[in-house]
């Protein structure tokens, strides 16, 4: 990689610059992203230069006082973005694609249940309660639901629990038939983390990664063969 800084005083067209330099690269065929440093608190860029240079870079960083984010060109997918967001607690709104996490249903009617995957469902909320469904009015009481219940599955839908996909383990989760560590992409002999998060692999990437490492390990001098624990500082 390589990176310029285009630096200067308020109202001296930096920001211009940026954008005409991103045109150009891009018109190249050259890959580009935008930082963006801003004085102001918060992370809103509705309106705002920022927005106009994710326009032009399509990938770009913000950092404020207060706070940073990043926005990039291209669909991503939650479970690539969870490791980034270094939270004991992340809450999702919207999503009802994602079969691998429980969800908390807002009804506007008993009908709305099926639509919105009561099979899934840790609680209804709110005014309407659900038809046979834990149904919670306080948030307080939500929050303790959701740090006894929440969980996480690793939505890559590998069968190793022996079931289809995620979203099945999910339910019986929810219903109370199995556990969160019946997932095998998390749950297993093979641990991997990075910033103290855990990198989900299917049973074949575990696999092959164990049978690559201690592949290497035997030919150092002292390896045996036993548990093994490897700590590494990457960059």
């Amino acid at each position: 990689m390589i990176a310029v800084s285009i630096v200067g005083y308020k109202d001296t067209g930096k920001t211009t610059l940026a954008l005409a330099l991103g045109e150009e690269l891009r018109s190249r065929g050259v890959s580009i992203a935008a930082v963006k440093f801003t004085h102001h608190d918060g992370v809103d860029i509705e309106g705002t230069d920022t927005e106009r240079l994710r326009r032009v870079y399509g990938s770009a960083a913000l950092l404020s006082p207060d706070g940073a984010a990043l926005f990039w060109e291209g669909k991503r997918y939650l479970p690539d973005l969870l490791p980034l967001l270094n939270a004991d607690v992340v809450v999702v709104e919207g999503g009802k694609s994602l079969g691998w996490l429980p969800r908390i249903l807002l009804l506007r009617s008993i009908a709305d249940a099926g639509s919105l995957g009561e099979d899934l469902a840790l609680a209804s909320y709110g005014d309407v309660e659900g038809y046979k469904m834990n149904h919670v009015t306080d948030v307080s009481a939500l929050a303790d639901l959701v740090l006894e219940k929440g969980f996480a599955l690793a939505g890559l839908d590998c069968g190793a629990c022996g079931r289809p996909d995620c979203a099945s383990l999910a339910r019986d989760i929810v219903a109370g038939k199995a556990t969160v560590k019946e997932c095998q992409s998390q749950f297993s002999g093979v641990e991997v983390t990075v910033g103290g998060n855990t990198i989900a692999m299917n049973p074949f990437v575990q696999r092959v990664f164990s049978a690559s490492l201690v592949g290497m390990l035997k030919e150092f001098k002292g390896y045996a063969p036993g548990p093994i624990e490897i700590k590494l500082q990457g960059k």
